[in-house]
């Protein structure tokens, strides 16, 4: 799963380490990283990442997941 865009749910659960960016980011791509709390896009898929809560509070969408 290395490198995996995060653009289907089905890829994503609740303790994965994943790289998001953040609304505030979009512009510049800056990525943070962070475990994924819980999934906030209720669509299969999504073109632009899935839209998840980070355990930090952190809300953004999945650009990478990471192993581990």
């Amino acid at each position: 799963m290395t490198g995996v865009s995060g653009t289907k749910r089905s890829d994503l659960k609740a303790g994965m380490t994943v790289m998001v960016v953040q609304k505030h980011h979009q512009r510049t791509g800056e990525l943070t990283e962070g475990v994924i709390a819980r999934l906030l896009t209720k669509s299969s898929t999504h073109p632009h990442g899935i839209k998840v809560e980070l355990e930090s509070g952190i809300v953004g969408r999945v650009k990478k997941i990471l192993p581990g």
